[in-house]
């Protein structure tokens, strides 16, 4: 059984702590098999189909957004690139008498990547930092959406996920961060596709923008993922009895809690329930395609709708929330039933 891309990601943060981890297989081939799963999740909201986008890459970013990008990193003595099809990366050496180089931990990048529909920057020392003064949320939500603005972006296709922050390994004269000081705050304005938005926090980022402050406001980072995207193909939306289907046949996984590094065992406790409630079901969009991982590390060229469901697994005597990432298409259902 293949995993599709944000899978792959999730299991790769999961493994860490994790010497020998189990197969995909191993910790699913025991969940949610002792009792039955019953669907209480309303679906009134939900549309009757949903669109597949294809990207159309290369996308060139125009000169307006490739200047406001630079301004906004503030690297306007390195000087302005031209809309292009070429990868641009602009190296911001942490040293003055440093060379830049990938190979230099320290050093801040600016980049411009139109085979990814991306333009990206991190500051230099983007590990170490005080986090004094950092903004408040009004004032970051406000300057961020003004970035947005500049770079392009249209507010009405843009969706606020909560604020997070970023905890630096070293405090602004190198020592190391013992208090876990935060050093930086980060918004993600995610992109909406037929009024939803991807999946993610900043974090895992799929498509939008992000931007996160540190001390005194300076910007510490910031990346747009904007590819120009076609309709694809358009499908009926999966049943609850399609996914409830999915679900006893191990086609949806469970979502670890953030950086969780008791999820192995965590799946371990869940295969003894003796019930799955199905609460809620969120749609998102995100990229790839569902049970699938591009091969030779080929780039996503599709963005495809799937599905967040809350649910409660419950022992006997006692209970334990559960997120679920399954199929929403319904094709998709009969694609992933059918394969072995």
């Amino acid at each position: 059984m293949k995993r599709f891309s944000i899978l792959a990601v999730i299991l790769g943060t999961a493994c860490i702590a994790t010497a020998s981890p189990p197969t995909v297989e191993e910790l699913w081939s025991h969940l949610f098999t002792n009792g039955p799963v019953v669907w209480q999740a309303p679906t009134n909201n939900l549309p009757k189909s949903f669109w597949t986008y294809k990207k159309i890459l290369p996308q060139v970013f125009s000169s307006s957004v490739i200047s406001n990008a630079i301004v906004l990193a503030s690297l306007q003595k390195k000087g302005f690139p031209q809309p292009s099809t070429n990868q641009i990366i602009i190296w911001e050496p942490s040293m003055e008498n440093l060379s830049p180089n990938t190979d230099d931990p320290l050093a801040g990048s600016f980049s411009i990547l139109p085979d990814q529909a991306t333009i990206s920057y991190s500051m230099p020392h983007f590990d170490l930092d005080s986090g004094k003064d950092i903004p408040s949320d009004e004032a970051i939500v406000k300057r961020a959406r003004n970035s947005a603005v500049q770079l392009g972006l249209d507010p009405l296709k843009l969706m606020q996920k909560p604020l997070t922050f970023h905890v630096c390994s070293f405090d602004e004269n190198g020592h190391d961060n013992t208090n876990s000081q935060i050093c930086g705050r980060r918004i993600y304005l995610s992109r909406q596709i037929d009024g939803f938005s991807f999946y993610g926090d900043g974090d895992n980022f799929s498509g939008g923008f992000w931007m996160e402050f540190g001390s005194h406001g300076k910007v510490r980072g910031f990346c747009l993922s904007w590819p120009t995207l076609q309709r694809n193909v358009v499908s009926l939306t999966a049943s609850p009895e399609q996914i409830v289907t999915c679900i006893k046949s191990h086609k949806t996984f469970v979502m670890p809690n953030g950086d969780e590094a008791g999820y192995f065992a965590r799946l371990k406790t869940l295969a003894s329930a003796k019930k799955l409630t199905v609460t809620k079901i969120t749609p998102y969009y995100g990229e790839g395609t569902f049970g699938e991982v591009p091969t030779n590390d080929a780039a996503n060229i599709f963005v495809t709708p799937y599905a967040e469901l809350e649910a409660v697994a419950d022992f006997g005597n006692s209970n334990a929330t559960v997120r679920l990432v399954s199929p929403i298409l319904s094709s998709e259902v009969t694609r992933l039933l059918g394969s072995k």
